[in-house]
């Protein structure tokens, strides 16, 4: 009866507690308890009576909180608690007047008691829809964030004395220790700010080695990290106003040699090689173009493309009869001059273009969507006629800042490290970075047009006889244009088998029984690149018969003539094919058999095809600058079982819209969940069939998102609805937009996912070597996580283009994206 009543009246009795030990609590407890029954009264007041009796008991937190455990003194009894059950303890005391009983419960409950944290745990576990929401499993990566350091630390907990003043000296203790710096554990009971300065005396060390400092060592605080509600960390800097050689050479000689006894602090590596992970996963499979703009004389030219198999498409899409790119002419001065002079950080707009041929001959010709606003009589022409053409596109143009200082991301391990690590701390040579000297900005292509919105181009009306006038769109030929060099990106190689350089006759059959004569390239155990004398007309997926003659007259073993091989490519001049072999089930390929017997057995002869860079260190150095630069959503698929889900985001300097969205409601610190955008079940129903059965070597899947925002919801669950498609046909959208245009903010965003391969672990090598000799199992643990990624994607914003091809009011969009700006302008 009695616990009945407590627990129906929990919230009032805890609100009594407070004022235990006022000087008025009979009145408080009068006017608060005016409501209830008199033998409801008197038991509250029982209640209140039992938590004020004074006690004597001692408290022993040993075993039963988180926080480290000492010995406190009060009136003459010695208690065990740590600094959280202190504080709690010493703030009652004054409360209460003394130790009563409630200030012994008030210590028993803190949050970091574990019979309070299981209680909690189990509670919690009773309402899954509530954990499930409030789950933050998604790690957020911050690109090229990773710091180097000048020299190892290491972790080593030693007794030191801090003077925060003349008249303060506190006993502490370090975390870790470099030669010019360290960090210490401090109560945050002690004030501290970035910027003191405090004298430390290495107490610890003091006792067993002679160090010749009578004053101490002077350190200035850089940071104060809150690690728990018991301690702080104090991360500090020397000033060197020492000026103790000796005491430099102990201190650095006793890292040295106690290095592997008390490890070093991996932070920063760990940090690096997660980062670095990630990015290697998301630069090779972005489908955009990365072009760098340098600058000369006043003007600027585009200089440098970072290509990779994926993008390559729109630098091939640039390049006229004579292999020159036309780029140059179609992001022109005006052009570029009128994107530089918007307000924004990354400078955005769409490009539309299209080409036509005269005698052999490509023209490009290309409008902005700004340039069509503001010539609407010639938008419908433009449009109208450009979109019948085959070469039709359009563009997503993003502009930012670049600076060649970029290039170089040193890796996150001292020079200390090892013998070659300053060797590969070094920056780009010297000719990469008269490439590079010149680079002002970076400006990134996406190609976003679908076949939907060119069919809705092609039913804009115009007039035929004014079709001349597209010539104002048009862009000449120059003679000798700006060289624009084309820097293939390095990374691993993921073919599961090494290629290796042979060239040898082959006779290539097609299913029409074509017989062409070709000499391989190189090979592997599973496959052939050849060179066919005339193009010919394959096309990835057919499958041809080869013959081997020269090769046949060295083996009796195998018979090697009319092998079934599979097409994987076709060169842009139809001679060179790679071929995979096409194997039935899991029955044996004469091809395979053969080459892997040569190929174990001439290892030592056989050269490796690599395809050597033409400037070394240039593709490194642009990966980094574009690396310091990302503007887009990056976002990663992990397995589970037969399903997809989302295990981390990127975030690059430039953040993007859902960005914003995120760290307006607080989720973007070290975990996130974007199941708000991109909910579980569409990652099932939508994403997953379309990828499952995707390989590495398959280009990005294009889906659309349709996200609606509400600014004005408390929580990002109630604010965001969305929408996923792997169709380009919107119609079943429109009533999903149109419900969220008068009042939400609308954000429409191009997704491209792709599967991976094995992460490129040459790329993090170092770093996963430094740790392995410290921490192997940390090591593997890395490892293993960048094997779960199993599909990579990229969100970029279309929300514009995608607007204007569905039947929605002019009028509202205009007035949405007023509120989207106004927004977004107010949390950049």
């Amino acid at each position: 009866m009695t616990e009945d009543i407590l627990l129906k009246y929990e919230s009032l009795v805890d609100e009594l507690k407070s004022y235990l030990g006022n000087a008025k609590f009979d009145t408080i407890f009068k006017s608060k308890t005016a409501g209830l029954t008199k033998p409801e009264q008197f038991l509250i007041k029982m209640e209140m009576s039992r938590l004020s009796q004074p006690i004597a008991r001692f408290i022993d937190l040993r075993g039963q909180v988180t926080g480290q455990v000492k010995p406190y003194e009060y009136d003459g009894k010695q208690h065990f608690m740590d600094e959280t059950a202190i504080a709690v303890f010493e703030k009652a005391i004054k409360r209460h007047g003394g130790y009563t009983l409630a200030v012994y419960e008030a210590v028993m409950n803190t949050d970091n008691n574990h019979r309070v944290m299981q209680k909690k745990a189990a509670e919690q576990a009773k309402q899954p829809e509530l954990q499930n929401k409030q789950q933050l499993d998604c790690q957020v990566i911050k690109f090229a964030s990773y710091e180097s350091r000048r020299e190892e630390r290491m972790n080593y907990s030693i007794k030191i004395t801090v003077e925060l003043s003349k008249d303060d000296t506190i006993a502490a203790t370090t975390s870790d220790i470099s030669l010019s710096g360290a960090k210490i554990k401090l109560s945050p009971r002690y004030q501290v700010k970035k910027g003191q300065l405090l004298g430390l005396r290495l107490v610890g060390l003091e006792q067993d080695f002679e160090l010749g400092l009578k004053n101490g060592i002077q350190y200035e605080i850089v940071a104060v990290e809150k690690i728990s509600a018991e301690y702080n960390h104090i991360r500090l800097k020397r000033t060197f106003i020492e000026n103790n050689a000796k005491f430099d050479e102990f201190l650095a000689s006793f890292i040295h040699g106690n290095k592997r006894r008390y490890k070093v602090n991996l932070d920063n590596t760990l940090d690096a090689v997660v980062s670095k992970g990630y990015e290697q996963y998301y630069i090779p499979r972005v489908t955009s173009l990365f072009t760098f703009f340098s600058q000369q004389n006043d003007k600027l030219y585009p200089s440098l493309v970072l290509t990779t198999e994926n993008n390559i498409f729109i630098q091939r899409y640039f390049c006229d009869e004579r292999k020159l790119s036309c780029l140059y002419t179609i992001l022109n001065q005006q052009r570029l001059a009128e994107l530089l002079s918007t307000p924004a950080q990354v400078k955005e707009e769409y490009l539309y273009t299209f080409t036509h041929v005269v005698a052999g001959k490509i023209y490009y010709y290309s409008a902005t969507r700004s340039e069509l606003a503001a010539e609407p009589q010639f938008s419908a022409l433009f449009f109208g006629f450009g979109s019948q053409k085959d070469s039709w596109q359009c563009f997503k143009v993003q502009l930012m800042p670049s600076h060649p200082e970029d290039s170089f991301i040193p890796l996150s391990l001292p020079n200390t490290a090892g013998k070659d690590i300053e060797k590969l701390n070094k920056p780009p040579s010297p000719r990469v970075q008269g490439m590079i000297k010149d680079v002002k900005y970076l400006l990134i292509l996406t190609a976003i047009g679908t076949a939907a919105e060119q069919a809705h181009y092609q039913s804009f009306s115009y007039d035929k006889s004014i079709v001349n006038q597209l010539k104002r769109f048009g862009h000449g030929k120059h003679k000798t244009p700006p060289k624009l060099e084309t820097v293939d990106l390095e990374y691993v190689n993921l073919r599961s088998h090494k290629r290796y350089l042979y060239k040898t006759d082959a006779l290539l059959t097609t299913k029409d029984e074509q017989i062409q004569t070709a000499h391989s390239r190189d090979f592997s155990a599973m496959g052939l690149q050849i060179e066919c004398d005339k193009p010919v007309t394959l096309q990835k997926g057919d499958i041809v018969e080869l013959s081997l003659p020269e090769l046949q007259k060295i083996t009796k073993k195998h018979t090697l003539s009319k092998l079934k091989y599979e097409v994987m490519a076709v060169s842009k001049s139809l001679t060179t094919i790679n071929l995979k072999a096409s194997r039935i089930a899991d029955n044996p390929h004469e091809g395979v058999k053969f080459f892997t017997q040569l190929i174990e057995n001439n290892k030592d002869k056989l050269k490796v095809s690599e395809e050597a860079p033409k400037v070394p260190g240039l593709s490194t150095a642009l990966r980094n600058m574009v690396t310091k630069s990302v503007c887009q959503f990056p976002f990663y698929l992990h397995k589970e079982a037969a399903h997809f889900k989302t295990g981390a985001i990127g975030q690059g300097l430039y953040p993007s819209p859902l960005h914003i969205i995120l760290q307006n409601y607080g989720l973007l610190n070290e975990t996130t969940s974007i199941d708000a955008f991109l909910p579980p079940e569409q990652i099932t129903e939508v994403i997953t069939p379309a990828i499952k059965d995707r390989s590495r070597q398959d280009p990005p899947l294009p889906f659309t998102l349709f996200i609606r925002f509400d600014p004005k919801k408390s929580s990002i669950e109630d604010a965001v609805k969305s929408k996923c498609t792997a169709t380009d046909d919107f119609a079943p959208q429109l009533l999903f937009l149109k419900k969220g245009l008068k009042s939400e903010l609308l954000f429409i965003m191009r997704v491209y996912i792709s599967r991976t391969g094995r992460p490129d672990t040459d790329y993090l090598a170092n770093e996963l070597k430094y740790v392995s000799q410290y921490a192997l199992h940390k090591a593997k643990d890395l490892e293993e996580a960048l094997w779960s990624v199993a599909g990579v994607g990229d969100m970029v914003d279309i929300t514009d283009e995608t607007l204007s091809h569905l039947d929605l009011p002019t009028e509202l969009i205009e007035q949405m994206n007023k509120r989207k700006q106004i927004w977004l302008k107010r949390l950049s």
